[in-house]
């Protein structure tokens, strides 16, 4: 069994020779702190997003990783850190990608809008800002930014994505919906296509070493790439994929990460918090309110720990990890984790 991979099936148990994850994910603050998750690439200087709450922790070589942003709504303490990475990017070659609900582009706009750009010349970097909208179905509009044009708004053609995805790359797409908290709210699921093992027996079979290149021939195996392809491990030796897949590379469903916070507890929510969250093995959801004080969660929108859990449960994840605690609570940390705890296990 892989080495970190608790939910492999048993069996044999070859030594497991690269890490089997694409992403990892951590919150940002303390569970009573601005909301946002970090997700960062194992094997490529990149990482996510999902909102943009204080980002002080997060050092700027972290926040320089970043390649898109998914912004669930803009209450400050989900947007509050823009102003953070937009200065940190303002000097970088690669583009900046936010996605958020209906009216976002227009809401980026202002925020640029509200600086002096008359510093900006031919000569300053053309850092690219670009900023989505997600309409419950697809992503329906899009905005450029550009340095050298002082950040003047483009509109551009959205582009052609599949039904509730925001993001499709080879190796992952994100998906979303819109959930109801008194303004449009998303939700997001982080889905890898393919969690891609490497067993050191196979290897040692072919005598092929340990190293970097293992990460290109997992990236083509994701890519979808024929069993001809050649790999590279070296200048005088290369491998096909395909030999490499019969030997030493093992597939298994992608890893799942579901991100769910401010929603109120109704049919409509329930239903899409279940769909995106389905089969997730780590769910980030809002645990705002003790179940006693439901009716203040229904009037401020937000879930309980026990609802939190509940949905949990139905969507059959894997684990479960609470978040957006309100500052009621500051002293009853254990009790909304245990609440939530109960109703997820049953």
């Amino acid at each position: 069994m892989p080495l970190g991979d608790t939910n492999a099936a048993s069996g044999p148990n070859p030594t497991e020779a690269g890490v089997t994850s694409l992403v990892q994910a951590r919150l940002v603050n303390d569970p009573f702190s601005d909301p946002a998750l970090f997700v960062d690439f194992h094997f490529a200087r990149r990482a996510l997003l999902f909102d943009l709450g204080d980002l002080s922790p997060l050092s700027a070589r972290e926040l320089l990783r970043v390649s898109h942003v998914f912004v669930s709504h803009t209450h400050m303490d989900h947007f509050a850190g823009f102003d953070r990475l937009l200065r940190l990017c303002l000097h970088r070659l690669a583009p900046l990608h936010l996605v958020g609900p209906v009216g976002f582009v227009d809401q980026v706009e202002h925020k640029v809008r509200g600086y002096n750009w008359n510093l900006l010349d031919a000569a300053s970097f053309d850092f690219v800002l670009t900023a989505a909208e997600f309409d419950g179905d697809r992503v329906g509009r899009l905005g450029e930014f550009r340095a050298r044009q002082a950040f003047r708004r483009r509109e551009l053609p959205p582009p052609p994505l599949a039904s509730r995805s925001v993001l499709e790359e080879d190796e992952f797409q994100i998906e979303s919906v819109v959930l109801d908290h008194g303004t449009p709210c998303l939700a997001f699921a982080f889905q890898e296509m393919l969690r891609i093992n490497v067993w050191r027996e196979g290897l040692d079979l072919l005598r092929l070493p340990v190293g970097a290149w293992l990460n290109e021939a997992k990236r083509a195996v994701r890519r979808g790439e024929p069993d001809d392809s050649r790999i590279r491990i070296r200048d005088d030796l290369s491998v096909p994929l395909g030999l490499l897949k019969q030997h030493a590379l093992r597939t298994a469903r992608g890893h799942r990460l579901a991100y769910v916070v401010d929603a109120a507890f109704h049919e409509s929510n329930v239903v899409k918090i279940t769909e995106v969250a389905r089969g997730a093995d780590q769910l980030f959801i809002e645990t705002a309110f003790l179940q006693e004080d439901a009716e203040l969660a229904a009037k401020r929108s937000h879930l309980t720990a026990a609802q939190a859990g509940a949905l949990a449960r139905r969507a059959g994840v894997s684990s479960v990890i609470p978040f957006h605690f309100s500052p009621r609570y500051t002293h009853r940390e254990n009790e909304l984790r245990r609440e939530l705890e109960l109703a997820w296990r049953g």
